[in-house]
């Protein structure tokens, strides 16, 4: 009888110890794994704003480009139309020096800062009593739709002068007049050049 107590009270006593060694494996493994689990959401959430960040930085400078492509797209085509209504039919020379007052233009503070700017500019003449062009053919209620081999040189015209890949035929020029008139204020600028029908000035 006292052997199989003995035994009954030796077995209860390792059930016992057997039941608290579960207990503190638990509670260790559900301290680490909270421990991993908390350390996991942390990286996951900085993974995640760094994610956001990334993107908006990317369609940030995505919008930029696309706003920038846009400018140039428009600025070219306002060019071509200056150079196809300013100088068409006159020689290559002339043109091209028509596009660079056009850009000398706008490279002066003097002038507004976009060459669809520049050239739709309209300043109050006090002999006339009105809002004159600087361009003349932006004064015209219509003009015609430009096309055919004018126009695409027009175009190159535009693109070699906007991107600057030619030399500058009248450089600093921000003026010009047919050959057929005498405006008043050229006699107040410096002549550089006589190029088919214009002369131009700085």
């Amino acid at each position: 009888m006292r052997l199989r107590a003995f035994v009954d009270q030796l077995a209860w006593r390792l059930e016992g110890a057997r039941a608290d060694a579960r207990r503190a494996l638990r509670l260790a493994w559900y301290r680490a794994d909270k421990e991993a689990m908390a350390f996991a959401l942390m990286i996951g959430a900085v993974l995640v704003v760094f994610g956001f960040a990334l993107h908006a930085v990317f369609e940030r400078h995505a919008h930029t480009q696309a706003l920038a492509r846009d400018l140039e797209r428009k600025n070219l085509h306002c060019l071509a139309l200056n150079v196809y209504h300013e100088a068409r039919g006159e020689p290559a020379a002339g043109q091209y020096a028509v596009a660079e007052v056009t850009m000398n233009r706008l490279a002066s503070s003097r002038y507004p800062d976009s060459v669809c700017a520049v050239v739709h500019e309209k300043r109050w003449d006090e002999i006339r009593k009105r809002y004159v062009g600087a361009f003349s053919w932006t004064e015209f209620y219509s003009v015609p739709e430009p096309e055919g081999q004018a126009w695409e040189f027009a175009q190159k015209v535009a693109e070699d002068v906007y991107h600057r890949r030619v030399e500058p035929r009248v450089e600093g020029a921000t003026f010009y007049h047919a050959t057929y008139i005498r405006p008043s204020w050229a006699s107040k600028q410096t002549r550089i050049a006589r190029i088919g029908r214009h002369v131009f000035y700085r």
